[in-house]
C-alpha cells in the first residue's frame, strides 16, 4: 500500500524559511516522479515542484529561486526547501507520486502558514 507523510509545516514570518519533508512507504521513490502540491483557501491545487528519478527538477515560477526540490533516496525521502516566503504562499502543501501520466497518489498535507 502507497503512503505518503509530510511533515515540516508551520506558521512563519514573512522572509523566513521551511523546510517540508515526505517520507514514503509501499513504493521505491527512484522508480517514480514526485512532486510537491498546494492549495491555498478557494483556489485550484498546483503543482509547486516536481523531480523525477533522473533527478531533473522543475518549479511553479512564482517560486523559482525560492524553493528547492531534492530527494534522498536511500531514506525514501523528498523534502522541499523554502526560502523567503511570502503570505501568498499560505497553503496546505501535499507530497504526490506520480505512477502513470500524472500524480496518482497524494499525502495528507500539512499546513504552511506565512504572516505578513
Amino acid at each position: 500500500e502507497v503512503q505518503l507523510v509530510e511533515s515540516g509545516g508551520g506558521l512563519v514570518q514573512a522572509g523566513e524559511s521551511l523546510r517540508l519533508s515526505c517520507a514514503g512507504t509501499g513504493f521505491t521513490f527512484d522508480d517514480y516522479a514526485i512532486g510537491w502540491f498546494r492549495q491555498a483557501p478557494g483556489k485550484k491545487r498546483e503543482l509547486v515542484a516536481g523531480i523525477t528519478s533522473g533527478y531533473l527538477t522543475n518549479y511553479l515560477d512564482s517560486v523559482k529561486g525560492r524553493f528547492t526540490i531534492y530527494a534522498d533516496y536511500a531514506k525514501n525521502t523528498v523534502s522541499l526547501q523554502m526560502n523567503n516566503l511570502k503570505p501568498e504562499d499560505t497553503a496546505v502543501y501535499y507530497c504526490a507520486l506520480r505512477v502513470g501520466s500524472w500524480y496518482d497518489y497524494f499525502g495528507q498535507g500539512t499546513q504552511v502558514t506565512v504572516s505578513s
